[in-house]
């Protein structure tokens, strides 16, 4: 049963102007139907007593002092998915974040501040602090290392700083942190495709916790330094990473910041859309005609429902059918712009609250085994993190892993050691060189 809103003596409210902005019409309050659209599609509902609903009313009251003393605010991954069943196109998840600023700054959770501080102490813009020098360095080392021990990739590229590229990368810094090895497949495309692209010293880091601890100012610093890196290269195309709320805070960040650039603002996963369909890349299911590995995926909230809609969830769909084949892919239950989030969002990873985060993520794991596959792909960091948390939490039996891991498996080039998050069902399967395995340099 939902906690009671106490009102008591009403003080001047910072938020109210936020609800008139966000509503439409005028700022009409009346426009809220309270048909309660929003707390039933949210996962997050009923943690702490709270619900969209319920804290859209409190907003509107006047309540600040008491929402600034929930955690629900940091519950909520921000995922839109209230806003997108909303019938009156009500900004919940935008007037959450204006709540966020309540907290004073230094009492906000100390994960996402940690995160967010940490990437603007160097030029990086790296969340776990990867300094250029460390990054440029495990780039070249590690690529130098696929070129010595991987026979037909000794031509292999992974530049840093190359003036002209016509990509500039992005790239999530756990790889070259913690799983340099995770690096390699996305590399391997790239060259497979015959894309002119570019690592950056300067602002490669893609995440972006300024934007989850709802601090505009550091936010739009580090878009900007990452966009001008990628201007002052000479390059046309910003092309994130496979990190949702990457792509998210620097597509969204670009308009809220007017950041002026002539860089077009892409996203991974409609790339390898293109290339496939151009012939660029040719991945093939053959591996799994015998096995038939079923397998889901995971619609990042931050690419598909609040940034680039349901094209970019049909070519992830396009994609993974080419490459585990179309009657191996079992849908989840409501699926793309209608999907819901996992939890990993919203900063919820690193703001200190797991066994809240589990409750959140129940319903994307209820989804997930409902369509019985045995693989969940996700082509975002913090998708993946938490679909494979939720796995080891409620003992889910399914394996998590990136779009590109699969990728590079269906085009032949996924080596022995690039394959951290598959199971033993294919820990062996198509390995390059290996009788059956097709080259992945041959004309098509």
């Amino acid at each position: 049963m939902e906690s009671p809103i106490v009102i008591g003596k009403r003080s001047k409210s910072a938020l109210i102007n936020k609800v008139m902005e966000i509503l439409p019409d005028g700022g009409n309050l009346n426009l809220c139907l309270t048909c309660g659209a929003c707390a039933s599609g949210c996962p997050a509902a009923g943690l702490e007593g709270m619900d969209p609903r319920k804290f859209l009313r409190m907003a509107a009251l006047g309540l600040d002092e008491e929402i600034a003393k929930t955690n629900w605010v940091w519950f909520c991954s921000q995922c839109q998915r209230c806003t997108y069943v909303c019938p009156m196109n009500i900004d919940i998840a935008g007037l959450v974040f204006e709540a966020r600023q309540l907290t004073p700054r230094e009492e906000r959770p100390k994960g996402i501040l940690g995160s967010c501080d940490m990437a603007l102490r160097n030029e990086s813009c790296s969340a776990m602090g990867a300094s250029p020098e460390d990054f440029q360095f495990v780039v070249e080392d590690v690529v130098e290392e696929v070129r010595e021990t991987q026979p037909g990739w000794e031509e292999l590229q992974a530049p840093v700083n190359k003036q002209g590229a016509k990509y500039f990368v992005s790239q999530n810094s756990r790889e070259p942190v913690t799983e340099p090895d995770e690096m390699i497949p996305l590399w391997k495309i790239l060259h497979l495709a015959g894309v002119d692209w570019t690592y950056a010293t300067t602002g490669w880091g893609g995440e972006n916790y300024c934007m989850f601890l709802a601090d505009d100012e550091n936010w739009k610093k580090i878009a900007k330094t990452s966009l001008d890196s990628a201007r002052d290269l000479g390059a046309q195309v910003y092309l994130n990473t496979e990190c949702g709320h990457s792509t998210f805070s620097i597509w969204k960040g670009q308009q809220k910041f007017n950041i002026e650039t002539d860089l077009e603002i892409a996203p991974m996963v409609m790339r390898y859309a293109k290339w496939i369909r151009e012939g660029r890349l040719n991945p093939s299911s053959d591996w799994n005609k015998d096995l038939q590995i079923k397998f889901t995926v995971q619609d990042p909230c931050q690419q598909v429902r609040k940034s680039f809609k349901d094209p970019l969830a049909d070519d992830l769909r396009f994609v993974v059918k080419k490459i585990v084949g179309e009657e191996n892919f079992i849908d989840m239950t409501p699926n793309k712009c209608n999907n819901f989030c996992c939890g990993g969002g919203g900063g919820f990873l690193q703001s200190g609250f797991p066994e809240a985060r589990y409750e959140y993520g129940r319903l994307k794991f209820n989804q997930i085994k409902a369509t019985k596959a045995t693989y969940v792909v996700t082509p975002c960091h913090n998708c993946h993190a938490q679909i494979h948390d939720l796995n080891e939490h409620y003992d889910g039996g399914y394996q998590t892993v990136h779009l590109w891991t699969m990728l590079a498996l269906s085009l032949g080039a996924l080596g022995e050691n690039e394959r951290e998050y598959l199971g033993d069902d294919l820990k062996e399967v198509w390995l390059p060189g290996e009788p059956g395995t097709p080259d992945p340099f041959a004309k098509k």
